[in-house]
């Protein structure tokens, strides 16, 4: 995963669906879901417990299947074991790139994913990637 690769996403990528959003703030998906947002990034959260509710703004979605736009990148944070699993309902709702979160590594959801022609970030986070990248707005 090089550094034009993951630029190349973030600058192509206009909404992204948050898969594991929180509302905690102290929470790692709830800080990167506010970052996303301030750096202008259209983000949908998807949590089924929080469903309906309304996170930094923004209606929670109960899974990606329920989104009625088009979806550019999903992001996960949920453990690995639940990545293959993320990663089918990304290709069935047509996104682009699967970004798996620091310490979300699944080699069987990465190959799925590429198989289907996405792009796929694995073990690292945008709002890391963004500043280290030089691409704060």
């Amino acid at each position: 995963m090089n550094d034009q690769h993951i630029m190349a996403i973030l600058e192509k990528v206009k909404t992204i669906a948050l898969v594991g959003a929180s509302d905690k703030p102290d929470r790692p998906s709830y800080k990167v879901m506010e970052y996303l947002l301030n750096q202008g990034y259209n983000v949908i959260p998807v949590s089924p417990k929080l469903a309906g509710q309304i996170l930094l703004g923004q209606p929670v979605i109960s899974q990606l299947a329920d989104i009625d736009q088009v979806v550019d990148m999903v992001d996960v944070f949920r453990n690995a074991a639940m990545a293959y699993g993320v990663a089918e309902e990304t290709i069935a709702i047509g996104a682009k790139v699967l970004w798996l979160q620091k310490g979300v590594i699944n080699e069987e959801a990465k190959l799925l994913a590429e198989h289907e022609g996405l792009k796929v970030v694995m073990d690292r986070c945008p709002k890391i990637e963004i500043p280290r990248l030089g691409m704060e707005k």
